[in-house]
């Protein structure tokens, strides 16, 4: 197949040419997976820090909770979650569109996956807007609340509950909270500076789970996930709320940084008919149709779904490159040539 082979030699490209180290890509349909492919330095066995690819990953729990009537998330997080109580007109709504007004309130990865350290700084965090106002990326902050909920509200630790609910029932492994004998083998980030995206890779972070983005998996296990999305085996979410979650776009403030609306749902970017999906953070292709959802990583890993022809997509690099204009170029030719292929 033409379309395929465009696909893989476009993915090999920046591995040849020496610009990451190594990538996998996989392709899935009707719940089955139907291309896994890695280049460079790692096998079809290694995995791959995910960033924020594994945030809807840990939203999906939350819907668990959400289906079992066990949260309401119109109300105050606070009521949940008592030291954040005093952060006033925050719901647990904002917190999942990241809307709720602190989106740089501070968490080491160490110290939030010890619940007891975790609650003691939440009492630190102070607003920096009117909650609801206006949109600003929660790149740590929201996930560590939501992490707290599972706690609280399921009696189960976050890592175990995502593990338990989620993963295993669509037949996949763990991605989150990782030993050295369940991480292996892994794409390795090199060494830098402990406080920028290569922490990621530590195994005190691997350890903690950081819930907004210290995930790992293989590009197979990452775009089955999305297939689970698409067909609900077993009714594992309840189906409404699972139908919300790939629909209903309830936040459509403009991104900070691109001007575009974000189209976000309860964990979840909805591609959007105004011609800007490229610009959002699903790391949509051309090709892909408006109700398309997806969510990005950092240094543009890439997840996301299609309802209307099926097809998952995941690409996970080991590669940090400092290059945004590269990074975006790849992530859209990428994505564009497995939204057209016909399979």
């Amino acid at each position: 197949m033409a379309q395929l082979s465009d696909l893989l030699r476009r993915a090999e490209k920046d591995v040849v040419k020496g610009w990451l180290p190594a990538c996998q890509l996989a392709v899935a349909k009707d719940g089955e997976l139907v291309v896994f492919e890695t280049f460079g330095d790692a096998t079809d066995d290694t995995r791959f820090c995910m960033f924020s690819c594994i945030k809807p990953v840990v939203a999906s729990a939350v819907w668990l909770l959400i289906g079992e009537g066990s949260l309401d998330i119109c109300r105050p997080v606070g009521e949940y979650v008592p030291e954040l109580a005093h952060l006033e007109g925050v719901t647990v709504e904002h917190v999942l569109l990241h809307t709720a007004g602190f989106p740089y309130a501070p968490m080491a990865a160490v110290e939030g996956g010890d619940a007891a350290q975790r609650r003691r700084r939440f009492t630190t965090w102070r607003l920096e807007w009117e909650p609801g106002s206006q949109f600003d990326y929660h790149g740590g902050s929201a996930h560590w609340v939501l992490a707290d909920l599972i706690d609280r509200l399921s009696g189960v630790d976050y890592r175990d509950f995502i593990e338990e609910r989620v993963c295993r029932p669509l037949g996949l492994p763990r991605v989150l909270g990782m030993t050295p004998e369940n991480v292996a083998p892994l794409a390795w980030l090199g060494d830098g500076d402990p406080d920028t995206l290569h922490a990621y890779d530590s195994p005190e972070v691997l350890a903690a789970g950081h819930p907004g983005g210290g995930g790992v998996a293989t590009a197979a296990t990452l775009a089955l996930v999305y297939q689970g999305l698409l067909h609900n085996p077993g009714g594992l979410w309840d189906a409404a709320v699972l139908h919300d979650a790939k629909t209903n776009v309830r936040c459509s403030f403009p991104d900070t940084l691109r001007g575009v609306p974000v189209n976000r749902t309860i964990g979840l970017v909805v591609a959007g008919d105004d011609g800007r999906h490229i610009e959002r953070q699903g790391a949509f292709g051309q090709g892909c149709s408006p109700a398309s959802i997806g969510h990005a990583g950092a240094h543009l890993q890439i997840a996301w779904a299609d309802p209307a022809t099926g097809i998952s997509f995941s690409y996970l690099t080991s590669g940090l490159d400092s290059d945004l204009m590269k990074e975006g170029a790849r992530a859209y030719g990428l994505s564009s040539l497995a939204a057209e292929l016909a399979l």
